[in-house]
């Protein structure tokens, strides 16, 4: 049976366009005996809602729920709206202000005429009410369409729910649509995946029996075509597909094999609607398409732009370097004077070469040469990255606020647009982005929207790194383009004789591997075992880094797979007997073949934007609630990522997994003091070089590999990973190529 309260709605704390509520309940009866304390008190509520409203009784189902931040809330999962009952509360329901013009009296009339049904018996006979005395037409009128409107509204709702759909998207669905809705749903219920936020070709197609929808329907079948190529796009990485690829897709995912001539039509029909875009033989989706294109038109205009040139330049620069006590050498002195000068600039080199320090300089020569304070220079200056663990580095190495790409753009997560668009443009005028390497096409797309004409970009990164998870590879296609002036630093800045990182990162990003990397340096070891010897030298390491005093925080071991004997998943549980063994004093669960303990360090799967939690944080679980001893009578686990505590339930769970070990794509953008790689042909299939060099290149202090040479040898010279397909690269260089004859 499911926890209901039953009472009244008081107010709303929080409301978003999406129907989502915070508010105050006023409690009259529960059937859950933790919850009747509550009884003629009030509880704050979250949910999504179509509409409130204080006259009403409601019933909301779900639970009562400890948020870390917000004490107790009863988090409705459903509810339902409960008629007036007797006849006193049938009066006072038309006396409401749902209702003007009636009042008490009318009100009084119309239950004494029609009794306390008379609710019913208006939405089945709206005429019943020409027996109410001194009632006119208009006013009956008026309650009829009233109550017809207020009943439409939640049997709709009710109606999708019953479907399948959730809460959230059933409100989404009725809130689009209105009274049209069942229409919509008659007609073309595919449509729903174009009209409506996050309703998907997935979440329909599973109800696809229920709406008695044949399988070859056209209308189902064209939405698969465009699912299908959604799935490839991000799945490779491509902007552009191939035709054969798509139709073999769609076999796929139809498991037969479709006419051909009726995929050509269907095809078509996507054309003609404008959502796919046919360039030659290249198949876009059409937002990729005008993405890749509005990138190189604004590139055109940055390039158009005449340089800036500072007369004092020359004096301020050396006053820094006298200041800071650092010599620029020939490179970075020259991308410090293009970055102030020119308006498109890319800064891209390996670890040890001096990006950070850049980046720095050219901060304070720029605030410098402007004689502006630190608020007035903030005014101006946008220091962005693609992740929050990378925009919190940018802070800490320029000692400015420095933020991610989603939050300069102001991104609403309850409609996923950005508030600074092209219709409204940010007034920062000088931008330096971090982190290119792992920015795809069409968030690069909706900062460049969001700028104005007349900016200076500066874009830094590495270009050996892993590309976007998203479509692209912009960082790769503006350099190669050879249409954006490129400064590639070379030059290595060691903290001392002995160490050996960057120097590894050097000759990994040329395939010349020197048998140094055998030698132990300051910063560097590589120890040699066996394949099969790995697991057990791995945890003998890490004893040994525990009794030295690191801590999981300060060291992150990476490997390139989650399954296999020597993956991810098997190294986690062996790791976690050593740096968070079994105790009395540590409360722990098991859920599936993991099991999770206080103390553990895991690591964050999806984005949880209300919790502030995002893809790839790193926490630690502070404490494991049993349902014996938590309010919502479910087992609970409090992960702390950095003092913002976050609490997950059973349904939560699979959003967590152990962080001893993680993947290497999902250490990007951060920094680790202490990195342990192992090195084993069991991972033959992912080892190649960008992989390697983004592997090493995280480690801040110390690097340590493990394992067999061989196999990391054999990484650093497999070049061999998938080769996206853009066309980025191609638009710019015949771009610059005109602009350079025009």
């Amino acid at each position: 049976m499911k926890t209901y309260i039953k009472g009244n709605f008081r107010k709303s704390i929080f409301r978003s366009d999406k129907g989502y509520i915070i508010g105050i309940f006023k409690v009259r009866d529960t059937n859950d005996e933790a919850m009747k304390d509550y009884i003629n008190k009030t509880i704050t509520f979250t949910g999504y809602f179509h509409e409130l409203n204080e006259d009403d009784t409601y019933l909301f189902y779900g639970e009562e729920i400890e948020h870390p931040r917000y004490g107790y809330q009863f988090q409705v999962s459903d509810y339902e709206r409960v008629k007036p009952e007797g006849k006193d509360g049938v009066i006072e329901f038309l006396a409401s202000d749902l209702f003007p013009g009636i009042g008490e009296k009318q009100a009084k009339l119309i239950v004494d005429t029609l009794g306390e049904k008379a609710l019913d018996k208006i939405l089945e006979d709206p005429s019943c009410l020409s027996l109410v005395p001194k009632l006119s037409s208009k006013k009956a009128d008026k309650i009829y369409h009233i109550l017809e409107k207020y009943e439409e509204s939640h049997k709709m709702i009710v109606y999708l729910s019953d479907l399948g759909f959730s809460m959230k998207d059933a409100l989404s669905i009725y809130n689009t649509y209105r009274s049209h809705t069942m229409e919509y749903l008659e007609h073309n219920i595919f449509r729903l995946i174009d009209d409506v936020d996050e309703i998907t070709f997935l979440k329909i197609d599973r109800l696809r029996e229920k709406l008695h929808i044949d399988a070859h329907d056209e209308r189902r079948l064209k939405a698969c075509l465009y699912y299908v190529m959604e799935q490839l796009t991000f799945a490779r990485g491509d902007t552009y597909l191939d035709l054969l690829d798509i139709y073999r897709g769609m076999n796929d995912y139809l498991k037969e094999e479709l006419d051909s001539d009726l995929f050509d039509s269907i095809f078509q029909e996507l054309i003609d609607e404008e959502k796919v875009v046919l360039e030659e033989d290249s198949v876009y989706l059409k937002e990729l398409y005008d993405a890749e294109n509005r990138i190189v038109e604004k590139i055109r205009g940055l390039l158009s732009i005449p340089p800036t040139k500072y007369k004092k330049l020359d004096t301020v620069l050396k006053s820094l370097e006298e200041h800071s006590g650092i010599t620029y050498n020939e490179q970075q002195e020259r991308a410090i004077r293009s970055a102030l000068e020119n308006n498109l600039l890319i800064i891209t080199g390996g670890p040890g070469t001096g990006k950070t320090t850049i980046i720095k300089a050219i901060v304070d020569l720029y605030q410098q040469l402007n004689g502006w304070k630190t608020d007035e220079l903030m005014e101006h200056l946008a220091l962005l990255a693609p992740t929050g663990r990378a925009s919190k580095r940018m802070s800490e190495s320029t000692y400015l606020p420095a933020s991610t790409i989603h939050r300069f753009l102001k991104w609403n997560k309850d409609n996923n647009e950005f508030a600074v668009n092209e219709w409204n443009k940010a007034q920062n005028d000088f931008i330096i982005v971090d982190e290119m390497s792992m920015i795809d096409l069409p968030l690069l797309d909706h900062l460049l929207k969001g700028l104005n004409h007349h900016i200076k970009l500066i874009l830094v990164g590495d270009y050996n790194q892993l590309p976007s998870v998203g479509p692209g590879q912009v960082l790769k296609d503006f350099i190669e383009s050879g249409a954006i002036e490129t400064i590639h630093l070379d030059l290595l800045y060691r903290q001392d004789e002995n160490s050996y990182i960057p120097t590894l990162a050097r000759e990994i990003e040329e395939n010349h591997l020197s048998s140094s990397f055998l030698e132990t340096k300051s910063d560097y070891t590589f120890l040699q075992c066996s394949s099969d010897r790995l697991r057990y030298h791995l945890k003998q390491l890490c004893h040994q880094l525990v009794e030295k005093g690191y801590d999981e925080k300060r060291v992150q071991i990476m490997a390139p797979m989650y399954r296999g004997e020597n993956g991810i998943d098997q190294l986690n549980q062996e790791l976690q007997e050593v740096f968070n063994p079994k105790s009395d004093t540590k409360r722990e669960l098991k859920y599936g073949d993991v099991i999770f303990r206080e103390q553990d360090k895991v690591l964050q799967l999806v984005n949880m934007p209300d919790e502030n939690v995002f893809n790839g944080d790193v926490g630690v679980i502070s404490q494991i609630v049993s349902g014996t001893r938590s309010k919502s009578g479910k087992t609970e686990i409090y992960v702390d990522f950095d003092g913002n505590i976050v609490r997950y339930q059973s349904k939560d769970f699979s959003k967590l997994k152990h962080g001893f070990v993680i993947t290497i794509h999902k250490s990007q953008g951060s920094e680790f003091e202490l990195v342990v790689m192992p090195m084993s042909h069991a991972y033959h299939r992912m080892l190649y070089r960008k992989l390697v060099y983004t592997g090493i290149t995280r480690a801040k202090r110390k690097l340590i590999l493990l394992g067999e040479p061989q196999a990391f040898q054999k990484a650093v010279q497999n070049n061999g990973e998938y080769v996206r397909r853009t066309n980025l690269k191609n638009k710019l260089k015949t771009m610059y190529n005109e602009t350079v004859r025009g």
